[in-house]
C-alpha cells in the first residue's frame, strides 16, 4: 500500500505558478526583466518581489496556460531567447507542479542595454 488514497484533491493557486513563471524568466539568459505593462510608452522593468507583474495565468485541475510579457537584453537573439524561455517555463512549472503546460505565449514589449538593466535594477534595491 503506498499510503495516499484519493480522498482529497490539490490545487495549485494561479499565484504559484505565475511566481514559478516569472522567477524562471528572470533567470532566463536574455532576459532582462519582466513588464508590468506600457505606461506612457515605456514598459516598466520589475524583478524581485514583482515577478508577477508581467505574468498571467489560467490553471485547470491538469493544465495551466501561461502568459509572459518581458523585455529583452540589446544585443540577444530575441526568437532563440523566447524559445529557451517557453521551455525553461515550462519544465519548471511542470516538474514543481505536475501541471501540464499547455502553451507559453511570450510578448517582448521592450529591449533595453546592459547598462540601463544594471541601473534599473539598483533602483529597485
Amino acid at each position: 500500500m503506498s499510503g495516499f488514497d484519493n480522498s482529497g484533491a490539490v490545487r495549485i493557486s494561479p499565484d504559484v505558478v505565475a511566481t514559478i513563471a516569472g522567477l524562471t524568466a528572470i533567470e532566463t539568459p536574455g532576459i532582462a526583466g519582466m513588464s508590468g505593462g506600457v505606461s506612457e510608452g515605456l514598459a516598466k522593468r520589475l524583478s524581485g518581489k514583482n515577478v508577477q507583474k508581467g505574468v498571467s495565468v489560467e490553471v485547470g485541475q491538469l493544465e495551466s496556460a501561461i502568459d509572459l510579457r518581458v523585455i529583452v537584453n540589446y544585443g540577444s537573439k530575441i526568437h532563440e531567447v523566447c524559445k529557451n524561455l517557453q521551455t525553461n517555463v515550462k519544465e519548471s512549472v511542470m516538474s514543481m507542479t505536475g501541471l501540464s503546460v499547455v502553451e507559453v505565449n511570450v510578448k517582448v514589449e521592450g529591449v533595453v542595454f546592459q547598462e540601463e538593466t544594471t541601473d534599473a535594477l539598483q533602483k529597485v534595491k
